[in-house]
C-alpha cells in the first residue's frame, strides 16, 4: 500500500509541476504535455481504444464541478484517482478510490467560476494518467 501511496503523490505533484511550469511559460494547449504520460481525449497514445472510458468527464453547474470517469471498478482495474488542478498548477480537490467503490465519480467546490482554465486528471491503475483541459 505504500508503495502505491507513494507513486500517487509523485504522479499528482509531476503532473501538478507540468500544469505549473506549462502554465507559467505561456502554455497554450495539451498538445504540450509529454507524449506516453498525460494521455487526453485526443491524444490518447497507445489507449486510444480507452477514452470514453478513462478520460474525465467534466460537468460544471455554478461554482459545483464534478469529474466522472465511466469505468467498471475491480480489484484488479480500477481508477485510483481524481484531481482538480488549476492552470497555476494549485490542487484544487482530488478525491482516492479504491476497487471497492462502486463507481469513480469527485465533486469539488470552486471560489470562483468566470474564465478559469482548470483540468481534471483520473489515473487508471492498468492504463496511465488522463486529463481533461476545461474552462468555467
Amino acid at each position: 500500500m505504500n508503495d502505491r501511496r507513494g507513486f500517487l503523490k509523485t504522479s499528482m505533484l509531476v503532473a501538478a509541476g507540468i500544469v505549473a511550469s506549462k502554465a507559467t511559460n505561456a502554455f497554450a494547449s495539451l498538445e504540450k504535455f509529454p507524449a506516453g504520460i498525460v494521455y487526453t481525449k485526443d491524444k490518447p497514445g497507445k489507449w486510444a481504444k480507452k477514452v470514453g472510458s478513462h478520460a474525465p468527464k467534466v460537468k460544471v453547474e455554478g461554482k459545483k464541478v464534478t469529474l466522472t470517469t465511466r469505468h467498471p471498478m475491480s480489484e484488479k482495474h480500477y481508477i485510483v484517482r481524481h484531481t482538480l488542478i488549476s492552470a497555476d498548477g494549485k490542487v484544487i480537490g482530488s478525491k482516492t478510490f479504491y476497487p471497492s467503490d462502486k463507481e469513480a465519480v469527485s465533486t469539488y467546490e470552486l471560489s470562483s467560476t468566470s474564465g478559469s482554465k482548470l483540468y481534471a486528471t483520473s489515473f487508471c491503475n492498468l492504463h496511465d494518467f488522463w486529463l481533461t483541459e476545461f474552462n468555467v
